[in-house]
């Protein structure tokens, strides 16, 4: 079985003072209840052999387990303490502080970390998709217990939360025992502060010592909802999306210039981004962003071959399939679905969606999408005031 808590907050809604609250919640929440301590969490969940953990996004939070089918009723407690009841103790407050402080370090020390936060920091300036998940130390070490159960009081609620099950369970059992466990949490339905975002062109580059230059190229995408997402994913395969794409095949292959390449993309209810990264030797770095820029202007003119398009969405079917196979990514698609209103849709309705799309459509979207004014993010050892020379 998976279970997934799913709160409808991240990033994008907290306060000043908040900065970095929503991932540091997700940390406090196993630290322990009015009934449990944290050791009592832990011992509780591995006592049943089960996966336990979360994970925070700009927009959601995500609090999970993976364990036995005959052990759901248990791990649906836990979760249903930890959410509704935290402690927030001072001295456990002050021991994760210092944990995430560390989260920070480590990511820091990841120059690819740091050039996807910087690109996706550059896209959305001045949105509140801007801000960073993990905050910084200084809104981590200036944040208050007060700010951080206020917090929790603000945005974490019945009516903010969604509980996804996938496993070995009947939908009715599973009602009444998150009825049960749930049925008395309160809380008012939680908003966003949406808007548009800009789209200028951006360039930003942290100098760092290393052996490698990182890269990402890419601008403002399609919104969550918006229907040109199909094509759109069609065109993420061919373009970057597997060992057969054009990039890989270009960069890597052909070229033997990288050995990670690949081509991504963001969506938001209000915003969105796509992007290309590549990590390759700091003198090659401006030879590949040409032959980036050469692959995106080659599909703009003229699209995909037929080839191309079955081979993605024959790709796009297959890791649809393999994915309902395993409980987790169910529980992920189910929750994430039901949290943003989006149709629940079954494989085989999202199968017609994919194979319906057409050539034309992908080079449609490629001509509005792939076209928008350029973000481009460098970590390596260049100068940081080089910005412009890579726009």
């Amino acid at each position: 079985m998976a279970i997934g808590a799913w709160v409808d907050t991240g990033t994008r809604d907290e306060l000043p003072n908040e900065a970095g609250a929503s991932h540091f919640l997700e940390h406090l929440l196993f630290k322990g209840s009015a009934k449990l301590s944290s050791r009592e969490i832990s011992e509780r969940f591995d006592s049943m052999g089960a996966e336990a953990n979360a994970f925070t996004s700009k927009d959601h939070t995500c609090f999970w387990a993976r364990l036995l089918d005959t052990d759901l009723a248990d791990g649906v407690e836990i979760l249903a303490e930890m959410l509704q009841r935290p402690a927030f103790r001072k001295k456990e407050i002050d021991s994760e502080r210092q944990v995430v402080v560390e989260e920070i370090n480590e990511a820091e020390d990841d120059p690819a970390d740091r050039a996807f936060e910087r690109f996706t920091g550059l896209v959305f300036t001045g949105h509140p998709l801007e801000r960073p998940i993990l905050g910084t130390r200084e809104s981590l070490r200036a944040m208050k217990p007060k700010d951080i159960s206020g917090y929790w009081s603000r945005r974490y609620g019945a009516r903010s939360t969604v509980i996804a099950l996938a496993g070995s369970i009947e939908h009715d059992v599973a009602v009444k025992l998150v009825g049960d466990l749930f049925g008395e949490w309160d809380g008012q339905p939680a908003d966003h502060d949406h808007g548009p975002i800009g789209g200028e062109a951006r360039a930003t580059v942290l100098t760092k010592p290393i052996e490698q230059a990182h890269l990402v190229v890419g601008g403002v995408g399609f919104q969550r909802a918006d229907p040109r997402k199909w094509p759109f994913e069609v065109l993420n395969v061919v373009l970057g999306g597997g060992m057969s794409s054009r990039l890989f095949t270009t960069i890597r292959e052909e070229k033997g210039l990288a050995y990670s390449v690949s081509s991504f993309r963001i969506a938001f209810a209000d915003a969105g981004a796509w992007g290309v990264y590549a990590a390759t030797t700091p003198g090659n770095a401006k030879q590949v962003i040409g032959l980036i820029e050469k692959e995106i202007q080659h599909v703009v003119k003229k699209g995909i071959t037929r080839a191309e398009l079955d081979r993605a969405k024959g790709s796009m079917r297959g890791s649809l399939a393999l994915a309902m196979e395993d409980a987790n990514s169910r529980m992920v698609r189910l929750g994430r679905d039901e949290m943003v209103g989006a149709p629940h849709m079954s494989i085989d309705e999202r199968i017609a969606r994919i194979d319906a799309v057409t050539g034309d459509e992908v080079l449609s979207v490629a001509g509005e999408i792939l076209t928008v004014p350029k973000v481009i993010s460098v970590v390596g050892p260049f100068p940081e005031d080089s910005a412009e020379e890579w726009l």
